[in-house]
């Protein structure tokens, strides 16, 4: 005797073998898992690049204080920081760059560096200027709160409140006699 089927049944059966539409439901899942890794990606590799462009504008400005040229053309905060941001391309909004010159005299074993983050990840901004005279120890350091954008998506490499990070670059040296 057959088998009287119901009509909902044979439409489950029907549907269980159609596989149209399955690609797409598929990549529907994965989809947000895969661009949250790519935008992840994509903002560690502009982290380190913009990291790298400050070390090197860092680098080749303290030249100035180290070869006394700042010493000798009695060089500003400002000016100093000019110097910085002719190094910097694009990427950096110089109004919110800092840049901090400390003398440690001339001993390197009162070299004391403090993180300019506090307790609340507030930057703390108390620059400095003192390029010092011939033979004295000079830190140069340059900070620049880069804004993230990834951070919603459960990638957080902020270490500023407001899902920034602090990029830092520091040059440290003994001014020419």
């Amino acid at each position: 005797m057959p088998s009287i089927v119901s009509p909902a049944r044979a439409m489950a059966r029907k549907f269980r073998r159609n596989r149209k539409g399955s690609a797409a439901v598929e990549f529907a899942i994965v989809a947000p898992i895969f661009f949250a890794l790519l935008f992840a990606i994509i903002e560690v590799a502009m982290i380190f690049f913009a990291s790298q462009v400050l070390e090197t504008a860092v680098q080749d400005s303290s030249r100035l204080i180290f070869t006394r040229q700042a010493q000798d053309a009695s060089m500003t905060q400002d000016q100093f920081k000019t110097e910085v941001c002719k190094r910097l391309i694009s990427l950096f909004d110089c109004s919110i760059v800092r840049v901090d010159v400390q003398n440690y005299g001339s001993d390197f074993g009162t070299v004391s560096i403090t993180t300019p983050i506090d307790s609340n990840k507030k930057f703390v901004d108390n620059m400095q200027y003192n390029i010092g005279k011939a033979g004295d120890i000079i830190v140069v350091r340059a900070f620049y709160q880069w804004p993230l954008f990834v951070t919603g998506l459960g990638f957080d490499t902020s270490n500023l409140a407001g899902g920034k990070r602090l990029l830092s670059a520091t040059a440290a040296f003994r001014n020419e006699p």
